[in-house]
């Protein structure tokens, strides 16, 4: 994927990953500024039959299409805990659609179906109050006078965020929405759901206070060796008029839902630190069929995801 030429997004860019390594004790060489902590797991892609009436996009016309799929932990640091009530969630996921050799697709997501902000400069804004905030000065702090100014990132902070028993039953959501054209021409627009096969399992406090700080890493490598780790893919789909270029917009649950398709996860990568190190996933679709919207998170999240895995790589 291609670096911007656009310096002031460019200095942006620069600007939101010195925030994220100041909010978690500096630079970690060879880890990801966010969601640093991860594991990848190989498998394949099934689509659904419906699928076809949405896009023409490749993954989608093919019995089945290998993938790797990264699961994390939220913070910029590689040793958080686990069970870290406040730095751990949400969890994100990566999906890698192999399409050839050296051609693929990505869908990437995170464990609540919401964001913050909706610009890449408010999310500077944000992790700039972070840093700027003393918990034991007065009040209102600086991340306290950010959220009363913006309700979006206000209402992101206090959905509850559990942790999950494993990552295999933890539900993934994609932040912005996409634009799907099947092969009549004829365009929706839609989020992706990424759903657990498993269902859904939460840890109280109780619970999550006496796990190990690896023990969601732990579990999904035995779940993986005993049988396949699996996921259904849906959009859930936009009615005209509803807001295609907000993160922070989500739309009501009454609206479709579309079987795309079902991932299966075989096994752990092999090298997978190495392998972590050096994949670098785009959050803009970049395949026929399917484009972004004109959110204007896209192209930011682009920029910091290249220049990020360029540092990471760099570090050897």
């Amino acid at each position: 994927m291609p670096l911007t030429t656009d310096e002031q997004l460019l200095s942006l860019s620069h600007e939101i990953i010195e925030a994220f390594d100041k909010v978690d004790g500096g630079i970690h060489p060879g880890f990801r500024p966010a969601h640093a902590k991860g594991i990848l797991l190989t498998g394949g892609f099934t689509p659904s039959r419906e699928a076809a009436s949405l896009t023409r996009a490749p993954h989608l016309h093919r019995d089945a299409t290998p993938v790797t799929v990264r699961f994390s932990n939220f913070a910029g640091i590689p040793t958080i805990a686990d069970n870290d009530p406040q730095g751990a969630g949400p969890r994100g996921l990566a999906v890698r659609f192999h399409l050839a050799e050296h051609v693929h697709t990505d869908i990437v997501a995170h464990s609540v179906d919401a964001f913050p902000v909706r610009t890449a400069e408010a999310l500077l804004e944000f992790l700039n109050a972070l840093i700027a905030t003393d918990p034991t000065g007065p009040h209102p702090n600086a991340i306290e006078r950010f959220l009363a100014a913006h309700p979006a990132a206000s209402r992101f902070v206090q959905i509850p965020k559990p942790i999950p028993t494993s990552f295999a039953k933890e539900s993934f959501f994609a932040v912005s929405a996409f634009k799907f054209t099947n092969s009549d021409g004829t365009s929706r627009y839609g989020r992706y759901r990424v759903l657990p096969v498993a269902g859904n399992e939460y840890l109280d406090e109780a619970e999550a206070a006496v796990r190990s700080p690896n023990f969601l890493f732990d579990e999904i490598k035995e779940r993986v060796a005993k049988e396949p780790v699996r996921f259904r893919v849906v959009v859930q789909l936009a009615k005209d008029g509803d807001t295609t270029n907000d993160a922070t917009v989500r739309w009501p649950e009454d609206r479709p839902q579309l079987a795309f398709g079902e991932i299966s996860l075989q096994k752990i990568t092999p090298n997978n630190a190495g392998e972590q190190q050096h994949i670098i996933f785009d959050p803009i679709p970049r395949v026929d069929g399917i484009e972004a919207s004109a959110d204007p998170l896209f192209e930011p999240r682009a920029n910091i995801y290249l220049m990020s895995g360029r540092r990471r790589r760099a570090a050897g």
